[in-house]
């Protein structure tokens, strides 16, 4: 059985369908099965899925009548036989390691769902989406709360942010509403919301949603459907709050409840020049090397420390953390009682008010801790006096993971045996370069 479902509903995406496939092909974790559900097509998106059904025996294709995107998703949760249930648009794609990061915050938080982050993409431009900031696990009650504050946030009702566990479906029949042409996903969270303890935000963006345009009198539907089909959406909304809270307390939020009338159904648009608004592609760690290069030592250095400032950005993101953070982070992790700030500003590629201005950030977010009283800041005293604090340790925890992870892409599934082997080498290997230098 595989650890997770991964659906994706196909309909006439024929320009796109590759990038959305071959994205998740792509994924580091690669225990899963993937269900490309042809919603009766009329363009070559057929032919595209059985060309990847070819090649990839993880892959299933259906080819069915059209029936509209909620049934095509309930015939494939019918179907899937993972662990956890992942959705994905076909007009979007997600980031190589966003299976990994979902399973692993499901299984090491306990979780019953995983929501995350996300990139909204127009055209060229990208800005990341996300809501809940809470640090640890939360309940479904304080999941409502998050919600409350922004009712009909995309982050809260798609489901291609989310992870599922498949048997939480299946235990309470939860399916989509086949009858909705509006927020029927909306509806599906929160059915699913009612039957878990434990929900985790996962603050990485893992997707890439692109919008794409329509409403639903271009789905050929008259006013009158329409106002039915938002009234009925709207009595769900309200009814997943009578059941979220007791009378009294329900009576004391209803005017918060109620913001959904006027709020629903947005999306922060990616527009130029607005803070938070980047061009696609500089969201990421860029690397500029062209794959015809050839491959030595200088190349070599380069790869790895992308693939490290990668791991290091993506895990910041999940603590409020930049790149240049986690890297004053990860040497006060490893350089234990002889920090030295000129050492730092040279291993970490900053200069020394450049260390000393992450520090300040450090501490403002409360991860790092000074035991001294009546000293400058910039004082070389200060640097070394620097503690992490309780949350500081979580992220000091999460840089030996960005360790283990490095390993794992760098060096393959290898055995323990086989990483210590080559950890040894790696040493012996570096204490050669130091004699020279």
């Amino acid at each position: 059985m595989p650890k997770v479902s991964i659906i994706v509903p196909v309909y006439n995406a024929e320009n796109v369908i590759r990038r959305c496939v071959d994205s998740i092909l792509q994924q580091e974790f690669t225990d899963f099965e993937l269900l490309l559900m042809d919603d009766g097509s009329k363009d070559r998106s057929g032919a595209i899925l059985d060309e990847y059904a070819a090649r990839d025996s993880r892959i299933t294709v259906v080819h069915k009548p059209n029936s509209g995107v909620s049934d095509t998703r309930n015939q494939a949760l019918g179907m899937a036989q993972g662990t956890y249930i992942q959705f994905l648009d076909a007009d979007d794609w997600i980031t190589k390691d966003a299976t990994r990061l979902l399973v692993r915050a499901m299984e090491e938080h306990d979780a019953d769902l995983v929501i995350s982050d996300f990139y909204r993409v127009v055209g060229d431009n990208t800005s990341r989406k996300g809501d809940i900031t809470a640090k640890d696990v939360i309940s479904r009650e304080e999941y409502g709360e998050w919600m409350l504050k922004n009712p009909a946030d995309y982050y809260y009702g798609v489901l291609w942010n989310k992870l599922f566990k498949r048997s939480i479906v299946q235990q309470y029949g939860l399916r989509m509403d086949e009858t909705l042409h509006w927020c029927e996903d909306f509806i599906f969270n929160m059915e699913y919301i009612l039957h878990v303890d434990r929900i985790f935000a996962l603050q990485i963006p893992i997707y890439y949603y692109v919008k794409t345009e329509g409403s639903l009198v271009s789905m050929g539907m008259n006013l009158p459907g329409i106002v039915s089909m938002k009234t009925n959406v709207i009595k769900y909304y309200d009814n997943f709050y009578k059941h979220l809270y007791d009378d009294d307390e329900y009576m004391k939020k209803r005017p918060e409840i109620y913001r959904f009338l006027i709020d629903y159904a947005r999306d922060d648009a990616a527009i130029p020049g607005l803070p938070g608004t980047k061009k696609l592609g500089q969201e990421i760690v860029p690397v500029h090397v062209s794959p015809s290069i050839e491959s030595n030592v200088f190349t070599d250095l380069y790869y790895s420390q992308k693939l490290l400032d990668t791991l290091l950005e993506r895990t910041g993101a999940q603590y409020g953390l930049d790149l240049k953070e986690m890297k004053v982070v990860m040497y006060l992790r490893f350089a234990g009682s002889e920090k030295n700030l000129k050492e730092a500003a040279d291993l970490i590629g900053l200069s020394q008010p450049g260390v000393i201005g992450c520090m300040q950030k450090l501490l403002l977010k409360r991860y790092i801790k000074f035991n001294f009283s009546g000293m400058v800041l910039s004082h070389e005293s200060v640097f070394l006096d620097a503690e992490f604090t309780a949350d500081g340790q979580v992220v000091s925890a999460a840089i030996d993971q960005v360790m283990d992870d490095f390993e794992r892409i760098r060096y393959g599934e290898l055995t323990d045996a086989g990483r210590e082997k080559l950890r040894a080498e790696l040493r012996q290997e570096l204490e050669r370069v130091k004699r020279a230098l």
